[in-house]
C-alpha cells in the first residue's frame, strides 16, 4: 500500500511527550519539584508546537488545518449526516480539538507557576482552578483519543499509529477534489 509522510518527526516527539507529561502529572499531583518540572516541560513543548505551527512542514502548519469557520461548519454539517471526508492532516474538528488541548496545557503551566511565586502561594482558589483546568484536560483528552479511536474506524486508518510512524495512506481523487473545494 502506498503511504506517504504526514506528521514530521518533531509532531510525534512533542505530541507522545505531551501525553507523558500530563499522564506523569496526573499520577504526580502533589505539586512537588517533578510535578512542577513535568508542569514547565509540558509548557515548553506547546510553546515549541505553536512555533513550529508558523514553520514546521506542510501538516505541521497552523495554514493547513486552522479551523476557520469555512472549514468547520462544513465539516460539522457532514459529519451530522455522516458524510465525512477524510483528511490527512488534522480534520477541522480535530484541529478544535487540538488548540483546546494546547490552551488548557498552557492554563496549567501559568496557573501553577503563579502557585509558587510568593503573590499567590497558598492562595486556595488559584490551587481550585488549577484543579479544574486539570479535569477539564482530562475530558479533553479522554474525548481526543475516543475520536482517534472513532475516526480510525469510520477511515480504516489506524491514526494512533500514524502519530508513531508519521505515514498516512494518500487521499483518493474523491477525497482529493473535496479537500480542494473546502480550502
Amino acid at each position: 500500500m502506498n503511504k506517504i509522510k504526514v506528521w514530521d518527526p518533531l509532531v510525534r516527539i512533542i505530541h507522545w511527550s505531551l501525553a507523558l507529561a500530563v499522564l506523569g502529572n496526573f499520577l504526580n499531583e502533589e505539586g512537588d519539584l517533578l510535578h512542577r518540572w513535568e508542569g514547565y516541560a509540558a509548557l515548553a513543548l506547546v510553546l515549541t508546537r505553536i512555533i513550529w505551527g508558523f514553520v514546521g512542514s506542510r501538516h505541521a502548519r497552523f495554514s493547513d488545518w486552522f479551523p476557520t469557520p469555512g472549514r468547520l461548519f462544513p465539516y460539522l454539517r457532514d459529519l451530522l449526516r455522516g458524510q465525512t471526508r477524510r483528511h490527512l492532516g488534522h480534520n477541522p474538528a480535530g484541529a478544535v480539538m487540538m488548540l483546546f488541548l494546547l490552551v488548557m496545557v498552557m492554563g496549567l503551566g501559568v496557573s501553577g507557576y503563579l502557585m509558587g511565586t510568593d503573590a499567590f502561594f497558598g492562595e486556595e482558589w488559584l490551587e481550585e482552578i488549577h484543579e479544574a483546568i486539570a479535569y477539564i484536560l482530562l475530558t479533553g483528552v479522554g474525548v481526543h483519543v475516543l475520536a482517534a479511536m472513532i475516526e480510525s474506524w469510520r477511515h480504516k486508518e489506524n491514526l494512533p499509529a500514524a502519530m508513531i510512524h508519521g505515514y498516512k495512506r494518500p487521499l483518493d481523487q474523491h477525497e482529493n477534489d473535496h479537500i480542494m473545494d473546502s480550502h
